[in-house]
């Protein structure tokens, strides 16, 4: 009986932020509902704890710890990080009992949109993951990268959290600039503030087979101590399983198991203040996989604080539980290997889409087949024009999973207004194709 566990180290790749001394205390009184002066004496009082704040010392002493404040506010700062976290050395000395080396999942995110940013995020399509994508063919080594979305909230600020994907039209941009401009299309897949709502989750089941969302935790009351996370208002997974078992999602409750075709794993935090790994956690991990199920073990954390000590935490929490557990093989692994082998997944030849153009008298219509068939019920299907716009949509389904058409007209977008077209697919197994076309 297969005994593993796969320690998985999921980032959500944002770039630099920073934040100033006045929005630190703004996110104390969001938590709190106390409104203090912002000074150094009293981020020194948060910090101790000293403050009454009726409740919510602890959780905001964790929140404003100095190291949770020195932000990475600046492209210069985070390749300072990144040099020692990819280099060879480095991740070695993280390596599993085989010595595989440490390996981070790169969900990455495009910051685009907004009217507002005080925290200086670096906003443009493709900005952040461009930005990993050649740090990675740079330095090499067995990272993945993957998609991360940040839903736009109402008032357009960049420093905001938001739940709505109807919402946010630039979500669906980034997917149609990835297949169009990068080749790129996602299998694996992280919430930005950990929030999925009926629509993200309705998004994920038509493309993405992997949801590394979960951060379901034992009943307890450190959420509903934090007034700007009770009753489930950011990262809502009360409702879901929280033994490290992954699940398929019922079609009118993402947390609840079903019978949708994505399959969602528990991810739970480090190097912040909420919804925290530890060693119970990491127990519990080890002696599922110890039962002969083979466990996803899923960590989070950014890229815009120094992750450093957050992997020097968890190497040795893993190493100290493992001892404890000697017929559990552990590994360093990527989660979109973590996923295929949790659930024994074996991959087919790759997945490919052919694509054929006829054209007519101010028509065109495309036919667009799979080799084998997709995750979803269609392929993600972007539009760009000659006017620089992007848009995205259905397909006529001529076999489902397999085959689909469209015709370019005057019921859609003329031919002669279209620069070029694409699409993008995964399959059930984490394959991934991206095709871009011309008429």
């Amino acid at each position: 009986m297969a005994r593993l566990l796969h320690v998985v180290h999921c980032v959500d790749t944002e770039g630099p932020l920073h934040e100033s001394l006045e929005a630190t205390f703004e996110r104390v009184r969001a938590m709190t509902g106390v409104s203090l002066a912002p000074s150094r004496q009293n981020l020194a009082a948060l910090q101790a704890g000293a403050i009454d704040l009726g409740g919510s010392e602890e959780a905001v002493r964790v929140a404003v710890a100095p190291r949770l404040l020195a932000y990475n506010d600046d492209w210069g700062k985070v390749d300072a990080m990144l040099d020692e976290l990819m280099s060879p050395a480095y991740r070695l000395r993280h390596a599993d009992p085989a010595g595989r080396p440490w390996t981070f999942n790169w969900f990455c995110v495009d910051h685009v949109g907004y009217d507002v940013n005080p925290r200086r995020r670096d906003i443009g399509y493709h900005n952040v993951f461009d930005h990993y994508r050649a740090r990675l063919a740079a330095a090499g080594g067995p990272d993945e990268v993957h998609w991360h979305a940040h839903p736009m909230p109402p008032s357009r600020e960049a420093h905001r959290n938001a739940t709505s994907y109807l919402r946010s039209p630039h979500v669906f941009e980034t997917l149609a600039r990835r297949i169009l401009e990068r080749e790129y299309f996602p299998s694996v897949f992280r919430p930005g503030f950990h929030v999925e709502r009926p629509d993200s989750h309705w998004l994920l089941e038509q493309y993405v087979p992997f949801d590394y969302g979960n951060q379901a935790m034992p009943a307890g009351g450190i959420e509903e101590a934090q007034a700007d996370l009770a009753g489930g208002r950011w990262g809502d997974w009360r409702r879901a399983p929280d033994d490290w078992s992954p699940y398929h999602p019922a079609h009118d409750d993402y947390q609840a198991r079903g019978a949708c075709r994505r399959v969602i794993f528990r991810c739970l935090n480090v190097g912040t203040r909420l919804r925290l790994l530890d060693e119970a956690e990491v127990r519990r991990a080890f002696a599922r996989a110890a039962a002969g199920r083979t466990t996803a073990l899923a960590f989070t954390d950014h890229d815009f604080r120094d992750m450093r000590p957050d992997v020097t935490f968890v190497h040795e929490l893993v190493r100290r539980v493992a001892a404890d557990f000697p017929t559990v093989e552990w590994r360093n692994s990527g989660a979109l290997a973590a996923a295929r082998s949790v659930l024994e997944l074996a991959p087919p030849g790759p997945l490919e889409l052919s694509v054929r153009v006829e054209t007519g008298a101010g028509s065109a219509r495309v036919d667009v087949a799979a080799n084998h068939a997709i995750f979803g019920p269609q392929p993600f299907f972007a539009v760009r024009t000659w006017g620089g716009g992007y848009a995205f949509d259905n397909l006529d389904v001529q076999e489902p999973f397999r085959a689909w058409s469209y015709v370019f007209d005057e019921q859609t977008f003329p031919p002669r207004a279209v620069e070029a077209f694409g699409f993008g697919a995964a399959d059930a197994y984490g394959q991934t194709v991206a095709v871009r076309a011309t008429l």
